[in-house]
């Protein structure tokens, strides 16, 4: 299935491309899986465009992907680099929410989708495991090459005026030669303009002309497919539409004249130049699924169940005993997606089951429970065995009843009467897609029902603060159950609080706000007793409690008590547009991940306090203002970093020495609270030996002392200047810290070399040499510390130069008009940090300037 029919317009013109591509990425390496991800039209999020080798309803939950999200797609796109994953365990170390969601023995390669500037998506191959390799796949470079021919198209595309986005399900192909093992296989091309079939002789052994004759033209090609007159014209109609630039059909399923199936694919060469009148070219395949390298004849008469299944999960064979254990007929198997001829085998336990056959080599085993038998029917036990053989093409299932439901209720391993799957070996589940409300597994999200407790504990773990927590809730919960809405409240002087909500009509929620327990609403009522409670429609829910007042499209409502330790934190609410039945299966887990939600709610409301408790530390510490002196401009910054407590140990001070400026700037080593009374209690030290006038090797010096004689197990960094406003001198003494930068009145920065001391707090022998340097009028002095210049992976001495440029550029010449604003420059030094979403460390800079006459007095 394609998922792309009734689509037209950019996407028609998108799809050939993007088929075209993941059929030559597919091809130039030894793996069997190909996708292509593209921007969609909603803001950070990628969406599946196209896909080869797998049936793209069985991988719903990877449609969408959003970049932010700690998985390889996202890290390629927004990086712009290309990752590559060896196998199940280094996909594990670096990416475990993936891992989680997928966690099958595959490797994996993640290459951008680009041209110049512009970001496009990504293209992924799935390939065998091969930890040896060391982590480089086969044909990396030919891959490499089809993305950037993508990326090239795909401007083309864009600088002709169609917008290179993807909201819709994605077009699925078959990989190249998919068919070979499966049967025989017969290309053939289409000239539109003229209407000359061009066949090559393998297709005309698939081929049951009404007149004998080898076709030549559209019409013939059709009627030499198919002797069903319905069939023909299908396969007309997909002819044209491909043609016309529409986008790519699906697989075609038909019958010829001695009622065998075939399967027709086409798409328009993406290099082919179109007719007068805009039609293009068009090339296909005819495959004849067969019997297989085995000959399936001879599994006609076995007595166990057997089927095959090609890649796209179609049934192109089935035995008499597997029809009777599935109970379908076999015209009603074959041609036909498992899930849709078997709807009762769409279990989201079975579907891993499946996937896992898919991308990994290892055979699954599992039973399957059946529905009961039809009136007058008699059928061999409740459940059905089940074995999934991997294979290139083709995947080999055999099926047979059981008696597996005795034996698993007897071993507690699955409940005879539910909806269970007992999976055995090697693998862990699988199965096929079924109606988007009666199946929220398969919406958008990053895996099954299964997996959802172990995804969510482990996105869990980066969340710090409620509003992350919440966040994370919102991305893992919401996709996994196909919720549409969600209120977390947490729980304050016995009063519940709105702490996150997405989805709700605006004003709906407002006057539970600060609700006490003693009302009767669902959310309170949940979190008193300590038991979740399901509505399966808004009616169940007006019934429970009247007087509730529902929005006119709410559906069925699950409200969770979030409780920790005993201890109640809050409620969970997650509401749905339709109704639905929340099976056991999905109570069960439901009730788990609100326990899961509960202990980090808690663990981020006291991680809050004690952020809270150190910024307000460190906004006492930090300087309100500087101050003034007639003949020097000071400005400073600070920003906090943007992982862990946005609180650190940077600091910067000016204080009056004797008849001079003492400029200082500092670092302490970590974040947090005790990270921030370290700088205070230095902070205080410096201050103290600059009142007296001291030389800065000397307070550097006793600052050193004093650190080791506290003992706080933290050492710092420090630069300190004493300038004299009146001459310019300034003398400077450094501690393990960057060097001070210079602009010079003529508008060029350098880098005042200093030969420096090691870090505070680390040897009490430790010397502090001093470096003398004039400090022009007009010359800017800037002192800051490493956030502003490290970066992960770079050298620091990069990061120093490409500041040294932004202080020329942002400073200018000390004459040009108007002057240098010292705010302004500390600001335009300071904005991309202050932009950027991820901000590992913080950030101080100090900078001063002497004045050559006193500045006005105000007005």
């Amino acid at each position: 299935m394609t998922g792309s029919e009734g689509v037209d317009g950019m996407t028609g013109r998108l799809a050939p491309l993007l088929t075209g591509a993941v059929r030559e990425a597919v091809g130039a390496s030894d793996g069997r899986v190909c996708g292509v991800y593209l921007r969609s039209g909603t803001p950070g999020v990628l969406r599946l465009a196209a896909l080869t080798g797998l049936p793209g309803p069985l991988f719903r939950n990877w449609w969408r992907v959003h970049e932010d999200r700690p998985f390889p797609v996202s890290d390629a796109h927004r990086n712009g680099c290309r990752v590559v994953l060896a196998d199940a365990a280094e996909t594990m170390r670096r990416y475990p929410q993936f891992a989680a969601s997928l966690p099958y023995q595959f490797g994996s390669v993640y290459i951008p989708v680009t041209s110049g500037a512009s970001a496009y998506g990504v293209l992924v191959v799935i390939r065998p495991a091969a930890p040896e390799r060391g982590g480089e796949a086969p044909g990396l470079d030919r891959i490499g090459r089809a993305a950037r021919l993508l990326g090239s198209e795909l401007h083309t595309l864009e600088e002709a005026g169609t917008p290179v986005v993807w909201d819709e399900a994605p077009a699925c192909v078959y990989p190249p030669g998919s068919g070979e093992e499966a049967g025989r296989i017969g290309r053939f091309f289409w000239d539109a303009g003229a209407d000359v079939v061009t066949a090559e002789p393998d297709l005309f052994g698939l081929l049951s002309p009404p007149d004998g004759r080898a076709p030549t033209t559209a019409r013939e090609l059709a009627r030499a497919v198919t002797d069903s007159e319905a069939d023909a014209r299908r396969v007309d109609s997909a002819l044209s539409r491909t043609s016309a630039g529409g986008p790519s059909p699906k697989p075609l399923h038909v019958r010829a004249a001695d009622g065998t199936l075939r399967v027709l694919e086409l798409w328009a060469p993406t290099l082919s130049v179109p007719a007068p009148g805009g039609r293009s070219p068009v090339a296909g395949v005819v495959l004849d699924p067969g019997r297989g390298p085995a000959g399936d004849a001879a599994a006609d008469p076995l007595p166990e169940g057997v089927f095959r299944l090609d890649r796209l999960g179609v049934v192109v064979y089935a035995n008499a005993r597997a029809a009777q254990a599935l109970r379908t007929p076999r015209d009603r198997l074959l041609g036909r997606p498992l899930w849709e001829a078997v709807p009762w085998l769409g279990l989201p336990a079975f579907e891993d089951q499946l996937r896992g056959a898919l991308l990994a080599p290892e055979p699954v085993h599992c039973h399957v429970p059946r529905p009961p038998a039809a009136a007058g029917e008699s059928f061999e036990g409740d459940w059905v065995a089940m074995s999934v053989y991997p294979g290139p093409s083709v995947l080999t299932c055999t099926v047979v009843p059981s008696n597996a439901a005795a034996e698993a209720a007897a071993s507690g391993a699955a409940d005879p009467t539910g909806p269970t799957v007992r999976a055995e070996g090697t693998g862990t589940g699988a199965g096929g897609p079924r109606d988007e409300e009666a199946a929220p597994a398969h919406q958008d999200g990053v895996t099954s029902l299964l997996y959802r407790p172990i995804v969510l504990a482990i996105a869990l773990t980066e969340a710090v603060t409620a509003r992350q927590v919440s966040a994370v809730v919102m991305q893992e919960l919401l996709p996994a159950f196909g919720g549409r809405r969600l209120a977390l409240y947490l729980l304050q002087d016995r009063h519940l609080y709105l702490a996150w909500e997405s989805g709700f009509p605006d004003g709906l929620l407002a006057p539970y706000e600060g609700i006490g327990l003693d009302a009767r609403l669902p959310a309170v009522e949940a979190l008193a007793t300590g038991r979740p409670l399901f509505y399966d429609s808004s009616e169940q829910l007006a019934a429970a409690f009247p007087g509730v007042p529902l929005d006119s499209s709410v559906g069925a409502r699950a409200f969770l008590p979030l409780i920790a330790s005993g201890r109640p934190v809050g409620s969970c609410i997650l509401g749905f547009e339709g109704t639905r039945r929340f099976s056991s299966e999905e109570r069960t887990v439901l009730t788990a991940l609100a326990g899961l939600i509960a202990h980090a709610m808690e663990k981020a409301q006291r991680y809050d306090t004690e952020a809270a408790l150190a910024r307000g530390l460190q906004q006492a510490l930090l300087p309100r203002r500087l101050p003034a002196h007639p003949l020097v401009e000071t400005a400073g910054r600070y920003l906090p970093g943007t992982q862990g407590m946005d609180v650190g140990g940077d600091w910067y001070d000016v204080v009056e020495s004797g008849d001079g400026l003492a400029l200082v700037i500092g670092d302490v080593q970590g974040h947090g609270v005790q990270a921030a009374a370290t700088m205070g209690q230095l902070r205080s030290a410096v201050r103290a030996f600059a009142l007296g006038d001291r030389p800065p090797d000397e307070v550097l010096g006793a600052t050193n002392h004093l650190l080791i004689d506290l003992d706080p197990g933290q050492f710092a960094s420090c630069c300190y200047v004493r300038l004299d406003p009146a001459t310019g001198l300034a003398r400077i003494a450094r501690a393990g810290h960057p060097p001070p930068l210079l602009l010079r009145a003529d508008g060029r920065a350098h880098r005042v070399e200093t030969p420096g001391g090691v870090v505070l707090g680390v040897d009490m022998r430790a010397d502090y040499p001093v470096t003398d340097l004039h400090v022009a009028p007009g010359a800017v002095l800037a002192l800051y510390t490493d956030g502003l210049v490290e970066r992960p992976g770079e050298d620091i001495d990069d990061g120093i130069a490409a500041l040294r440029e932004a202080l020329s550029a942002a400073g200018g010449p000390a004459d040009r008009p108007g002057g240098r604003a010292l705010a302004v420059v500390a600001d335009r030094l300071t904005e991309g940090a202050r932009q950027a979403v991820d901000r590992p460390d913080d950030i101080a800079l100090l900078l001063a300037t002497r004045r050559t006459a006193p500045p006005p007095p105000p007005a």
